[in-house]
């Protein structure tokens, strides 16, 4: 590691997309934090795969709902790094259900999960950034966020919710050399879409044009992309990951 190295902060980053994206930045270059809810075991084997591609890596047990937690996450980031140069708002979560069965319980914690969450990151970690007058900020959002889907009102409000939060933020950071912008992934095999029935995934799979599922990395790739130099001049956008579900 060096004074050059980069500093990459993933919410959600012990599995699924969140460990992927965490992977494909992974190198001898980089300085990898990521967060986690619960499951000490499967951030302990992140952390492993993760250290094996070379990179350093720092997971942390924080509940992105709670400010103070992220507060305290952030000012721990940037006393150790001194600086943040990307953030991924990754983090989230179902509770899936028809509108008028649907708890007031489960459209709050999808709501605080999936969009209060990347508030909170975006507030402490973008301080960091503005500082530097540098940084990307990638939130992930979702196809349905676009496109909507039937019994799951809450998590596609919050997913359209991320689609606005992300321009509304690229205009309020741009003047800082700051970019922001979204990833919307498709149906992805993960163990969030595993909960779906066998109904629900031929059907969704039915109306995939590529004809296949997307994997974690193909969503990861995108997240790297938007991280890079290349992308210095993209911001504000929503790049689908979708094999072609919504055009």
């Amino acid at each position: 590691m060096t004074d050059k190295s980069r500093i990459i902060v993933v919410t959600g980053g012990s599995k699924g997309i969140g460990l992927a994206i965490c992977l494909a930045f992974a190198d001898s270059d980089t300085h990898i934090y990521f967060n986690y809810s619960s499951d000490a075991h499967a951030a302990q084997k992140a952390e492993q795969e993760i250290s094996a591609q070379g990179a350093k890596v720092t997971s942390a047990c924080v509940d992105v709902t709670k400010e103070d937690e992220v507060r305290e996450f952030a000012s721990r980031v940037i006393k150790e790094a001194g600086k943040v140069d990307v953030l991924v708002n990754n983090a989230g979560i179902t509770r899936d259900g028809l509108i008028l069965r649907m708890k007031a319980k489960d459209w709050d914690r999808v709501m605080d999960v999936n969009l209060k969450g990347a508030f909170h990151c975006c507030k402490f970690f973008a301080k960091s950034m503005l500082k530097k007058h540098k940084g990307r900020i990638i939130n992930i959002s979702s196809v349905v966020g676009v496109t909507g889907n039937p019994g799951q009102a809450n998590y596609v409000a919050s997913k359209a919710g991320i689609i606005g939060f992300t321009k509304a933020l690229a205009r309020e950071l741009a003047s800082r050399k700051i970019t922001v912008n979204a990833v919307a992934p498709g149906y992805v095999e993960t163990e969030m879409t595993d909960e779906l029935s066998q109904k629900a995934r031929e059907a969704m799979l039915a109306a995939i044009p590529l004809g296949r599922t997307a994997t974690p990395a193909d969503v990861a790739h995108a997240v790297k992309f938007l991280a890079s130099d290349e992308a210095s001049y993209i911001t504000g956008q929503v790049i689908h990951v979708n094999g072609g579900m919504y055009m």
